[in-house]
């Protein structure tokens, strides 16, 4: 089989998704920047530099790297073409779509029933100082776009929250804030792949962020039938066939999800667990053949 794997040739990821097609896929690294459409009567050609991505057999997101409105729009059109045209994209663009924009990932996640954290997205200094009130002075600000835990920031004074909302609104950016949720110094990454869960605890005893980018420690998780049940309605919430999926036990009893990332790193989670993840990614794309 013939994949194309949109992200750096020099990435870890790409690395070792060669590793494990072995001699039974053919990877190729195809670039988000170079991405080419040419329409001609009912097809639609897409192509990423010298590669023709409308011939392969499947397109395997690794990596959303940013770009302008219209860049952005034009890269999901053009994968949304390539579905269209009947070649398998993992994860599908409106799964993509979904998951990147924390508000609507939020939003369809708490209309699927599932326990999400308090949250106000706004524009406007103003409304991000009452929302702030209503957090009780305590909340998480998080860039709209984003993953790894950077740009993430917790307000817990008034003056500060106030500056930071002012220049963000000259700025032009969305404010999203989130309650700050007391917790054990641990979080649980659930991923979910098809039909099966893997997970590991992420635990930072020395930053109230959980994130192994940012320091913390990856440990084995028994994914519990509730647990795996919790992933598999997260994802299917955005439309995902893959997803890392963020859950938080709160000091409270509450299991909250955080977040469902439609664009998953894998690599301490496959070192924790013993799990070949790679191979289970491709092995999506075999799926209903």
């Amino acid at each position: 089989m013939n994949v194309a794997v949109l992200g750096s040739p020099e990435s870890w990821y790409f690395a070792d998704l060669q590793r494990a097609a072995g001699s039974r896929w053919r990877l190729q690294a195809a670039s988000f920047a170079e991405l080419a459409a040419e329409l001609q009567g009912p097809r639609i050609r897409v192509t990423a530099g010298e590669h023709d991505l409308t011939t392969c057999d499947g397109v395997l997101i690794r990596t959303m790297p940013p770009g302008s409105l219209e860049q952005v729009v034009f890269r999901m059109d053009a994968l949304a073409g390539l579905q269209d045209a009947g070649v398998p994209v993992l994860n599908p663009p409106k799964a993509i779509e979904a998951a990147v924009d924390k508000h609507l990932a939020l939003a369809r996640l708490q209309a699927a029933g599932l326990p999400t954290p308090r949250t106000f997205t706004c524009q406007t200094a103003e409304a991000a100082a009452q929302a702030f009130v209503r957090l009780e002075n305590d909340a998480v600000l998080k860039p709209l776009f984003g993953g790894e835990g950077r740009g993430i920031t917790r307000l817990e004074d008034e003056a500060v929250a106030s500056r930071v909302f002012r220049t963000l609104e000259q700025l032009g950016s969305v404010i999203y804030l989130q309650e700050y949720v007391p917790h054990h110094g641990a979080d649980l990454r659930l991923l979910v792949v098809g039909d099966e869960v893997f997970g590991m605890r992420r635990v930072n005893p020395d930053d109230w962020r959980t994130n192994i980018s940012r320091g913390a420690v990856a440990k084995p998780l028994e994914v519990t039938p509730d647990l795996a049940d919790l992933a598999r309605r997260s994802a299917a919430a955005v439309d995902a066939v893959v997803a890392g999926v963020d859950v938080l036990p709160a000091l409270d009893g509450r299991m909250l999800v955080l977040e469902v990332n439609a664009v998953p790193g894998w690599r301490a989670l496959s070192r924790t667990t013993g799990v070949d993840i790679a191979e289970r990614m491709l092995r999506q794309f075999l799926v209903g053949r």
